[in-house]
């Protein structure tokens, strides 16, 4: 169940603060009728109606409870190499949210891309060109993609992004990821909050992650997670800006410079994503003079006129050129400027507290 995340700054706002009280009893009646397809959905599986199937390999799974700006992204880069470090061969499954295509799809054999970004959606084809000797499949049903992988590469292991609601594929480890700043939001279900699941469901997790939290807010998140999943050991990760690099269009790649290329200099930034704030406060860190943040909608396809007039916006602000994350890059397709310079952040996951139990979990699914 992929829901997208609204590109209306002030539902995302009121998410987190207080909502209008029109605007709230409106959303709770909607909300009341997702939980009701919810509760529905759970019952259909428990009676057996609805199968869960499973595949003759460890299947280790990436999601959270919220919509978006938590870093399974990055949480599945980061499962891929670990698992590699264990000498195993994996493959990254996802449904390819936001893609033109349809079905089952290889976006990557491991040897390639087989597919542009529009057809893979943003998130696989970000995957494929970090993880070049990795397959990636994308599909809407998680059982058939990853029998798919099965079948075409000689794989070990199946890594699924963004799986913790999607149940026709039975898995092994269930990492759940929270975000460290507003990890509830208001608190509700969809589309009164940013909720997808009751908190409850955390108590579905294996390991639990949490991400990005600053200094004082990991004690309250640690406590509401031990409420709901007193079992499953929590680990502690944060991005890490690896590189940056300069771009006049979409090549595949462009020379890479140390992130500290970019103290000093004076940029607009723009973004699609989750949580566009986090990405402002990653900039400000490496010393970037940022002239303003452009936000669009999560998994934007940026058109020429989106950034025409972000380029007008970087003129009149004195901005030298602009600068987006790398997911947002790989949606710029042929429209990228030409005009001024376009800079791309690079970031990792990086596992700051509990990296002996991020290794543990994942071995021992492998011995199982």
């Amino acid at each position: 169940m992929k829901l997208g995340f609204p590109s209306a700054r002030p539902v995302r706002r009121a998410w987190e603060q207080e909502m209008p009280p029109l605007m709230a009893l409106g959303l709770s009646a909607a909300t009341a009728g997702y939980r009701g397809l919810l509760e529905a959905r759970d019952r259909l599986y428990q009676w057996g109606v609805l199968t869960s199937r499973r595949l003759p390999c460890p299947v280790i799974s990436i999601g959270n409870v919220t919509l978006g700006g938590t870093g399974k992204t990055p949480a599945v880069e980061l499962a891929v190499c670990t698992l590699r470090e264990l000498g195993v061969h994996p493959a990254v499954v996802s449904r390819g949210y936001g893609r033109r295509s349809s079905g089952v799809q290889v976006v990557a054999d491991g040897k390639g891309l087989r597919m542009p970004p529009e057809e893979a959606g943003d998130e696989p084809f970000l995957l494929a060109r970090r993880l070049r000797d990795v397959p990636v499949v994308v599909g809407e049903n998680r059982y058939e993609a990853g029998r798919r992988c099965l079948e075409s590469f000689p794989v070990q292991a199946l890594v699924l992004d963004d799986a913790l609601q999607h149940r026709t594929l039975e898995k092994d480890l269930e990492i759940v990821l929270v975000a460290g700043q507003s990890p509830w939001g208001n608190g509700h279900l969809f589309p009164r909050g940013p909720l997808r699941e009751p908190l409850h469901a955390l108590g579905r997790a294996h390991l639990l992650m949490v991400t990005n939290a600053e200094s004082g807010e990991l004690a309250a998140v640690a406590e509401t997670l031990r409420r709901h999943n007193p079992r499953a050991p929590i680990v502690v990760a944060e991005y890490h800006p690896v590189e940056c690099f300069e771009v006049t269009d979409p090549t595949p790649y462009a020379p890479a410079h140390a992130p500290d290329a970019l103290r000093g200099r004076r940029l607009l930034a723009f973004a699609g994503i989750a949580r566009p704030e986090s990405f402002r406060r990653t900039l400000e860190r490496l010393g970037a003079s940022l002239t303003g943040l452009v936000e669009f909608p999560d998994h934007h396809w940026y058109r020429a006129e989106d950034l025409a007039r972000v380029a007008e916006r970087a003129r009149k602000s004195g901005a030298e050129g602009l600068i987006t994350t790398e997911k947002d890059y790989v949606r710029l397709s042929a429209a990228a400027l030409r005009t001024l310079p376009i800079w791309v952040l690079s970031v990792r996951l990086t596992i700051t507290e509990g990296q002996a139990r991020w290794r543990q979990a994942l071995e021992e699914v492998l011995h199982r």
